[in-house]
């Protein structure tokens, strides 16, 4: 994955220092070549952690390797700082290294300016072989001719190979070069101080370095695995040791991806041997190097060139007789070279083996190698190993037809093309079409001819037989094909047409949504103005005196609002649970105690009487009603009615069930104007649920609340009395009211 998102990271430069370490660590003193590696390989870990860093956000299994790398950038700095290349150290490696240089640069300087004054003068104009500034054994010298030596005292350090130049250094310049002489010498010194000092810190992290270099050789190999997977567009196969393998639309991994032939292989599992038939270059040998080739990429931990839900079986040995090994200096024929591997195989092969062998029995008598070829194939498969192995034999073709857990396969022919299509058939024995073959080359028709006249009779019917077989799995691949190709579109029209149903069903819920919506805003504001209209009731009703007549008009008026709110609370979300389909009839006449349901309400109650004209008396939760008997369904003593979508809207019939078990109403937060809309909202519905006696809890504050309620509910004539609670009610915090 994090290939695939963010490319690989660079591993280039990196080296095995770890002797060099080793050796650091115990005291040597590193080259400047062995420092530089090791200041590469930390940059090389550094890069690394920098890389990881910058796609942290992604979780994956190799943050264990990169967790592990341990970059050591003071290391790394303190080597590239001071040493420039593998012959060169920097003038900032050290502050002595530094002023001894500056100190040869002056001394060099001064020899220099001397002998060019030389080289310059009149004087020496006829001495010099060349008006030029030299250097022999570290010193400064001028060349002068041998016959005027003597013109220039000082000393001869070299002469020509002629020896017509000797190369003087003038008296002049002798204390400047043995100054030179001791700074360069000091200069060498301080450098192996440097080395000497760099190589102390390099073997003091030497075990750090040494870990982060082999988790990065991992993290390398892992890449480099991914890499090459990715370029095979290879996949990871299931993996067992049992000998099984199961190779889907598989690939050479060494031919182009976007040119091979996949094949399908199997062995291992309904047989053990696969007995490989077809004409020549038609893909038999490479066949089964793919199955050797692709089961050891899988034991290395490589992905293969395969599709998924392949499975590849990891084997102790794989043995292969590929190839003609014959020797004229060993004396070996064709035959004889198959025949020392396959011996070699033979004393090595056993159950936990994958034998490979191209061509088997070839290169002898047809006779004699088919029946050789047949008992090697038995005795590996007595020993357990999993054999693939191709033949041009007849006799192998039956032999796989007839014995168990042996089967045949082959590469197909096109005898239309007369090519070879290199797709591999298991379950089917091939034909070698040397016929077809040999006259496409060219071959005279009448020798071919010649030939298929000179094949056996018996040969030549099982070769019918073959070719019989041949049409008809081509025939039936066709078909299955076809089928394969409808399938495909039923599947694809029965994905459109659930699709279609997903979309309707999303549309028509949108809409019901919308409608909901829309009714719940409706209902809100109607709402909104029945209740200021009870407002505007309840405040004409404390303007005039006359209590009893206006306080029966806004019951009325309220009664009548509130019908008018439920009706539109029952559009705009209906109660779903029994429907009423006109057809129900009670199974018996009801008694005393049945449990009913109330279509209407959709309420389970208790029958409490049986009225006359055809009305029933019944308890509903704390609620008595009297309820005509076609409205209602017999339950049985278990049974309870179908759940109902929980309502939306506080005054809903759901609503005023609950409200109807509440005791205690809490005013407690509220304005004055809405604390007194709910106690007359709790009022009238406490007197139709049948509520004697009740709690308002307004607390204590400023006592406003309380002054309010008070006189509010001497006003009202729905309420009998009412008083301030005492100790363990309340105290004044609460007023008890009793309803008339």
């Amino acid at each position: 994955m994090l290939l695939a998102r963010f490319g690989g990271p660079s591993f280039g430069g990196m080296k095995n220092v770890n002797n060099a370490l080793h050796r650091a660590d115990a005291g040597s003193t590193l080259s400047m070549h062995e420092l530089l590696e090791i200041a590469e390989t930390l940059r090389v870990i550094r890069s690394l952690v920098q890389w990881r860093s910058t796609n942290a956000g992604v979780e994956s299994c190799l943050d264990v390797f990169f967790g592990a790398l341990t970059p050591n950038k003071y290391l790394e700095d303190a080597i590239t700082t001071a040493i420039i290349s593998d012959e060169e150290m920097s003038d900032n490696a050290s502050y002595e290294l530094a002023s001894i240089r500056r100190k040869i640069r002056i001394q060099e300087s001064k020899a220099r300016e001397q002998l060019d004054k030389m080289t310059r003068s009149s004087k020496y104009k006829d001495v010099l072989q060349e008006s030029i500034v030299t250097m022999r054994n570290g010193r400064y010298v001028l060349p002068v001719k041998n016959e005027h030596r003597s013109a220039i005292p000082g000393l001869v350090h070299d002469t020509s190979a002629s020896g017509a130049t000797v190369f003087i250094e003038p008296m002049a310049v002798v204390e400047a070069n043995n100054e030179i002489k001791v700074l360069l010498s000091k200069e060498r010194d301080e450098i192996d101080r440097i080395l000497s000092a760099l190589s102390v810190e390099a073997g003091s992290f030497a075990a750090t370095i040494k870990s982060s270099f082999e988790c990065a050789v991992e993290l390398n190999v892992i890449f480099s695995k991914a890499q090459l997977a990715y370029s095979m567009n290879a996949a990871s196969p299931e993996i067992n040791d049992e000998g099984r393998i199961e190779l889907k639309n598989a690939r050479h991994p060494l031919l182009d991806k976007n040119k091979a032939v996949p094949i399908n292989i199997s062995l291992g599992k309904t047989f053990d041997t696969l007995v490989i038939t077809g004409p020549n270059t038609g893909g038999k040998t490479v066949s089964i190097k793919t199955v050797g080739l692709l089961s050891i990429m899988a034991s290395c931990g490589l992905m293969i060139p395969v599709s998924e839900l392949s499975e590849v079986s990891v084997f102790d040995k794989i043995l292969a007789d590929i190839g003609d090994e014959q020797s004229i200096e060993q004396s070996l024929s064709t035959f004889s070279a198959h025949m020392v591997n396959i011996i070699d195989i033979l004393s090595v092969a056993d159950d936990k083996s994958l034998v490979l062998i191209d061509e088997l029995g070839a290169g002898t008598d047809p006779v004699e190698g088919a029946a050789l070829a047949m008992a090697i194939l038995e005795s590996l498969a007595l020993k357990g190993a999993k054999i693939a192995s191709t033949t041009h034999y007849a006799e192998l073709k039956a032999y796989a037809l007839q014995t168990p857990r042996v089967e045949n396969g082959c590469c197909e022919f096109d005898v239309a093309t007369l090519r070879p299509t290199y797709r591999l058939l298991i379950g089917m024995p091939g034909r070698s079409n040397a016929f077809a073959i040999s006259e496409r080359l060219g071959m005279d028709k009448d020798i071919v001819a010649r030939a298929a006249e000179l094949v056996s009779a018996e040969n030549s019917q099982f070769e019918d037989v073959i070719e019989s077989l041949e049409k008809s799995r081509k025939a039936l691949e066709t078909e299955k094909q076809q089928a394969d190709e409808r399938t495909r579109q039923a599947e694809k029209m029965r994905l459109e047409a659930e699709a279609k149903k997903a979309k309707v069903e999303q549309e028509r819920q949108k809409a019901i949504d919308d409608a909901k919506s829309q009714a719940a805003r409706i209902v809100d504001q109607a709402r909104r103005e029945a209740y200021a209209l009870l407002a505007e009731l309840d405040k004409l009703k404390k303007e005039k005196d006359k209590a009893k007549d206006m306080a029966e008009l806004a019951r009325r008026a309220r009664a009548t609002v509130k019908k008018g709110v439920e009706a539109m609370d029952e559009a705009a979300d209906p109660i779903e649970g029994y429907e009423d389909d006109g057809e129900y009839v009670l199974p018996r006449p009801l008694v005393v105690g049945d449990n009913v349901l109330i279509t209407g309400l959709n309420k389970q109650a208790t029958v409490l009487a049986i009225e006359k004209g055809n009305n029933v008396q019944v308890m509903a939760g704390t609620a008595k009603m009297r309820v005509k008997t076609e409205n209602l369904r017999l339950l049985s003593k278990n049974e309870k009615p179908k759940s109902t979508a929980p309502r939306k809207t506080g005054d809903s019939l759901e609503g005023r069930g609950t409200l109807a078990a509440e005791t205690r109403l809490d005013l407690r937060g509220m304005m004055v104007d809405d604390a007194l809309i709910e106690i007359d909202r709790f009022i009238d519905s406490g007197l139709r649920t049948g509520l004697s006696e009740f709690t308002i809890i307004h607390g204590k504050g400023t006592g406003a609340l309380r002054a309010a309620t008070h006189n509010y509910l001497r006003k009202c004539s729905f309420v009998k009395s009412f008083r301030l609670g005492v100790y363990g009610e309340g105290e004044t915090g609460v007023t008890i009211v009793i309803l008339k």
